[in-house]
């Protein structure tokens, strides 16, 4: 049967023009020409997908968003944005209420149906997920295997995407709860009084973002961007918690990141205090090719030099200096973008 799609877009030449392409690719498509009768359209033929202009007059894309998330029927359709606002705080927003993607107009035809196939996918990846037996949370015997639970209701959550440079929380936002890593890199960062960005984690697949916030019960101390199109999902803070006073194992399991994360930072302020520039960015290219696997591109370390500077409190040109350096004396060798070291050891044992 024909996939469905609902396009929400006041805007006629937009709607009819994005129709006609849909149609042309075998999609059977609904159209409503404002928020009102998007949300009736969608409840009344629970499409496939929706695409939804966010700037509409009466009832916005947020409120349409909001109101279709309110209903079982309608909850789990995937939701793409169409915006000509690109701004990160209106992306930033929609994602948070549960957008799956967003499109930025003006696109191209290919561009929309991209966008449509992949969320389609996906869709369908996470109907096997949903078609597994979940975990009833209030049964769970506290002699139970935690970490084994958390796992099976990690599976039957939902998986959100990032792209590029996409701001999943920012400093100062309230903890809602913590944000599992299923795929690609993300990095949390704080601003400096001025203006310089400083790395305060590099997280890949199966890491915890934002744990200390939510325990604490306060705001994120830190913002946590994508460093490339990457998924995750959101264990809620009464999720965790329901775990936390259930199962010991989670507990401890939390207790090791959490001190792990700690140690880490204590070494970091140690080495931007003592170390020499050389040291230190010797020390962040030991320490991105032992701990950092997913970095690793064909036996390359993938990361640009703006990070690289974030994380040792250095300037970029300083950076790629000593970089310059490095390579010179066969430590490296820089293929554009791409690091491969040489010699691992002898930047390990580098003297300050």
């Amino acid at each position: 049967m024909k996939k469905r799609i609902l396009i929400i877009e006041d805007h006629i030449d937009i709607r009819e023009s994005s129709t006609e392409i849909l149609e042309l690719s075998g999609y059977e498509v609904l159209q409503a020409p404002d928020g009102k009768a998007g949300v009736a359209l969608a409840l009344a033929h629970l499409p496939d997908l929706i695409l939804c202009d966010i700037m509409m007059p009466e009832l916005d894309g947020f409120g349409v968003l909001y109101l279709l998330h309110k209903n079982p029927d309608t909850a789990n359709i995937p939701f793409v944005f169409l915006t000509a606002k690109a701004e990160r705080g209106d992306i930033r927003k929609g994602m948070e209420m549960g957008a799956d993607d967003y499109l930025t107009k003006p696109f191209d035809g290919m561009e929309l149906l991209v966008a449509v196939e992949s969320r389609l996918a996906k869709q369908q990846q996470q109907q096997t997920f949903y078609s597994q037996p979940l975990v009833n949370l209030g049964n769970l015997a506290a002699t139970a295997d935690g970490l084994a639970q958390l796992k099976d209701t990690v599976s039957g959550l939902k998986v959100r995407q990032a792209k590029k440079d996409q701001c999943i929380y920012q400093e100062e936002d309230h903890a809602k709860g913590i944000y599992l890593v299923l795929g690609g890199r993300f990095k949390t960062s704080r601003m400096a009084d001025d203006g310089r960005e400083l790395i305060t984690g590099m997280y890949t697949q199966d890491d915890y973002m934002g744990i200390e916030a939510m325990l604490l019960g306060e705001a994120y101390t830190d913002s946590a961007t994508a460093m490339e199109n990457s998924s995750y999902c959101l264990l809620t803070k009464e999720t965790v918690d329901s775990f936390l006073a259930r199962f010991t194992d989670i507990g401890h399991k939390f207790i090791q990141i959490l001190s792990h994360n700690v140690r880490e930072k204590e070494t970091q302020l140690l080495q931007m205090a003592y170390h020499s520039v050389r040291k230190r960015m010797a020390n962040v290219l030991v320490s991105l090719a032992r701990e950092q696997r997913p970095l690793l591109v064909h036996d390359c370390l993938q990361v640009s030099r703006e990070d690289m500077a974030s994380m040792t409190g250095m300037a970029t040109e300083t950076v790629s200096r000593i970089l310059s350096d490095f390579a010179s004396e066969k430590l490296i060798q820089k293929k554009g973008r791409l690091i491969q070291i040489l010699d691992l050891a002898r930047l390990a044992n580098m003297k300050n």
